[in-house]
């Protein structure tokens, strides 16, 4: 049981539609010594794998193969071979060895406004004229996120538990320390056959934030009450009335760094990184240029 011969079916086809990308056709007749023969060696003799080039469009591969038995007779197999151009820069018929895939999106995120702009200016603290805070004032601001696709042999159960919630501890993508952070890392076990072969594998996706101002949080440096030589006490105001009496305050007031109160100047803006940090690039790498 063999192939005796094969030969290709005159009448290739090329279908190529303005902005898209062509996609060709080829059909093969292979003439059997008996109806018994597997389609396996069919396939083997003719020689056309997964991402074979087609032979007068270079950038074409083969990505679709079917095979019809009995045709026109039992001693007769149609092979139909179809040509597209493949996702990615470097396509590899082993799923292991394709290249990571990288998506990104942009949407304005919600945050706390704290600083405010003056003629384009260097950004100036968001008080009143008394130097107090508008308290829940919000404004938005960029957010990117990142989604990286990638193929591996297992599931990176340390490195999804090391890296979900940690921000950029070097410049990563452009952008300085604690402006990207590891949103999660999910994944999903596949089986693919190629060329005959199984093979087993992790789909795994890794979703990053970029935010404009950083994920350390900023906090305005305020308290109802001070310190006054170690002691904490209620921060206050003097009642008009008589310019003695000691009102507790009704609002936060502003405090130095030794936590005593602030008299002049508006309140500081404190920056607390509330996540760990760790090298992003080693773990994600960069995008294909």
């Amino acid at each position: 049981m063999a192939v005796v011969s094969y030969r290709e079916v005159v009448g290739r086809t090329l279908s190529h539609s303005f902005g898209e990308s062509p996609s060709a056709e080829r059909k093969f007749v292979a003439t059997l010594d008996s109806p018994n023969t597997s389609t396996q060696e069919v396939i083997d003799t003719v020689g056309i794998g997964h991402l074979s080039s087609h032979p007068e469009y270079g950038y074409l591969k083969m990505t679709t193969a079917s095979v019809s038995e009995g045709s026109p007779s039992p001693f007769h197999v149609e092979l139909t071979y179809e040509y597209t151009v493949p996702d990615g820069d470097d396509p590899a018929a082993n799923p292991l060895a394709r290249p990571d895939i990288w998506s990104f999106s942009t949407s304005g995120a919600a945050v706390p406004a704290y600083y405010y702009y003056e003629n384009n200016a260097t950004p100036r603290v968001l008080v009143n004229s008394a130097n107090d805070f508008f308290e829940g004032a919000q404004t938005e601001e960029a957010e990117v996120r990142a989604t990286i696709q990638a193929n591996r042999s297992s599931f990176p159960l340390n490195l999804a538990v090391q890296a979900t919630n940690c921000v950029n501890s070097d410049a990563f993508l452009g952008a300085d320390p604690y402006h990207w952070k590891c949103a999660g890392i999910s994944a999903q076990q596949v089986r693919e056959i190629v060329d005959e072969t199984e093979i087993k594998y992790w789909q795994i996706t890794s979703e990053l934030v970029f935010r404009q101002s950083g994920w350390p949080l900023q906090l305005p440096d305020v308290g109802y009450n001070y310190l006054d030589e170690g002691v904490k006490k209620r921060a206050y105001v003097i009642d008009p009335e008589d310019d003695v009496t000691k009102i507790p305050c009704a609002s936060p007031v502003g405090l130095n760094e030794d936590g005593s109160i602030r008299e002049t100047g508006t309140p500081r803006i404190l920056i607390r990184r509330v996540h760990k940090e760790i090298a992003f690039f080693p773990l994600f790498g960069n995008p294909p240029t």
